[in-house]
Formats: structure tokens, sequence, C-alpha cells
């Protein structure tokens, strides 16, 4: 399956549950079919469990939900080994990390401790458990959410971590009349549970495959080192963008480039992706991590000259 029908029967299934938000379903796809994982980072009630769980339902694989709290351990993400008295013998419990879409829910309530727990799985796709490593099953995504209303009790996920995420997104709140049709019942809680899925996990490795497949010429890859070197240089910006995340923003804008039905990236791609995969990976001078890095990019991305050929 081509990952612009893929798209759009993704797409089209979750906005059954999530109403109005095509675009950032988009781009969850986009980060999904890069390889990536998603951080969602919105207020309560905007949506951000529910887009989750419409998702894995739309997708044919195994999913899992963690509800991060203060007293979670590392052990309850990745798994242990227990003492079967009756067998008498250590027996391995997998954590939840074993599955193809992980749902981390307020993941900001959990020790730094136990976020650390997933970045090996993140970026390696595997975990240890007591000295052994255990390869998790593929595809693997990451759906993170958190509220950045409530600071007490809460735990700020640090930029090693953060670099870990593809993209970060807020749902925000819907339009007046989808606001409308989700109050008057139209749009009923639930609605995920009837979804049926409209792909399997190979066509989800199958599009990871297309958007690696996908073209990136030098000016391309030369257009996102100048962004990079641009926020490293600028006057507000304490810490530019990684290579990393030069990477993770090529990665991004092929994904979008395949959603349209091209097979090469341009810089309109860039474009597009630059706002949810650069300010989170950025620290800014004077300024809260969500401060004004919306108007700083701007300002990087118009002052970049923006190749022609």
């Amino acid at each position: 399956m081509e990952i612009k029908e893929l798209a759009q029967k993704l797409t089209s299934s979750v906005s059954q549950a999530v109403r109005g938000k095509d675009g950032k379903i988009k781009l969850v796809c986009a980060a999904m079919f890069a390889g990536g994982h998603v951080l969602l980072e919105d207020v309560p009630g905007t949506g951000k469990t529910l887009l989750s769980r419409a998702l894995a339902k739309s997708v044919g694989g195994d999913f899992k939900r963690i509800q991060f709290t203060p007293d979670l351990l590392p052990s309850d993400i990745t798994g242990i080994n227990f003492y079967n008295a009756k067998e008498q013998k250590f027996v391995l419990r997998k954590g939840a990390v074993f599955t193809n879409i992980l749902l981390a829910d307020e993941i900001n309530r959990a020790t730094p401790r136990t976020q650390s727990a997933l970045l090996e799985c993140m970026e390696e796709r595997q975990t240890t458990i007591d000295g052994e490593t255990f390869k998790l099953d593929a595809p693997f995504f990451v759906i993170a959410t958190q509220n950045p209303a409530e600071i007490q009790g809460t735990y700020p996920l640090p930029e090693a971590q953060l670099d870990r995420f593809m993209i970060r997104l807020a749902l925000g709140y819907p339009d007046r009349e989808e606001e409308i049709a989700v109050i008057g019942g139209a749009a009923s809680f639930g609605a995920e549970e009837q979804l049926q899925a409209v792909c399997t996990k190979e066509d989800i490795l199958n599009a990871q495959k297309q958007v690696n497949e996908c073209r990136a010429n030098s000016a391309v890859c030369g257009y996102i080192a100048d962004i990079a070197e641009a926020t490293r240089k600028n006057p507000s910006i304490k810490l530019g963008l990684s290579t990393r995340g030069a990477a993770a923003l090529k990665r991004m804008s092929c994904a979008l480039a395949k959603i349209d039905g091209r097979d090469y990236a341009t810089p309109e791609d860039v474009k597009e992706a630059a706002p949810y995969v650069i300010p989170h990976r950025l620290i800014f001078k004077g300024y809260s991590r969500d401060g004004a890095d919306g108007d700083i990019l701007k300002q990087i991305l118009d002052s970049v000259p923006v190749p022609t050929e």
C-alpha cells in the first residue's frame, strides 16, 4: 500500500473519534511512518489520549497504555524477572514496552529514573532487563502525553529525552461547530471502540521503508543544515538544533512528501515539518521552553535562503 493511500485511510478512521483534527492526525501518521515518536502536549480535555487510542485501533498491531505516576518503577515499563515458587525458577514478566504502539500517558508525572527507562526503548528499539537485552517488536511507536498547565508534582522531561521525540504538537481546542457536535453527542464517548483496523503492522513497516527510500537532494539537505546552523548562532538560543534533530527534520520532511504522493522532499516539506520537529529541541535564553519559540523559529526560517533548484 502506498503511503498516500495509507495516510488517507488512517486519517479517515481516526477522525471518526477525533473531530476536526485531520491536519494533526496527518502529522502523527507522518511521524510514525518516519520511524519517530510523538509528544502530545496540551491542556486536559483536548483529545490527546483519545487520538492515541483511536490510532491504535486503526492500526492492526498490539497496543498498551501506561499511566505514569510518581510511584511508577522502571520495571513496570520494561519488565522484571520474578521468582516463581511453583516452578522454582525466575520467570520474565514482560513490561508494556513489548508492543507496537505504546501510549505513555502523562509522562511528566513519573520520576526521571522511570522516564529514563524509555530512552533505550525509543532510540535503540530494545530494552535491557537484569543485564539481558531484548529486541522490541517492530514497528515500535511511542505516543506520550503531558499537561503543560499543571507543574506541581511533575518532573519536566530533560532535553536528552525530548530529543527522542520526532515531533511535539498540541491538538488545541476544536472550532465552534465541532465543539457543539461533541457537546450535543454527535461525537459520542467511546467512539474509538467502534473503530476497525484499516491496515496491518506490515503496512506500517512498508511505509517506513518507503520513507527511507524517499530522496532528499543535496540542496534540501544543505537547507536543513543551514537551518540547524542558524539556530546555533541565534542570539536568543542557548542550545541549537542537534545533528540528530536535523536528521529527524529530514525524515519527517520525507514522510510528508510521501503522504503528498511524491518520491522526493522539497524545501516546502522542510518548512511544514520544522515547527513540530525543532522547537522542543532548543533551549532559549530568557524564555521558557514554550515562550517565544514559534516567533524565533519563524525569524530563522525567514532568514535562511531557500534553495531554488
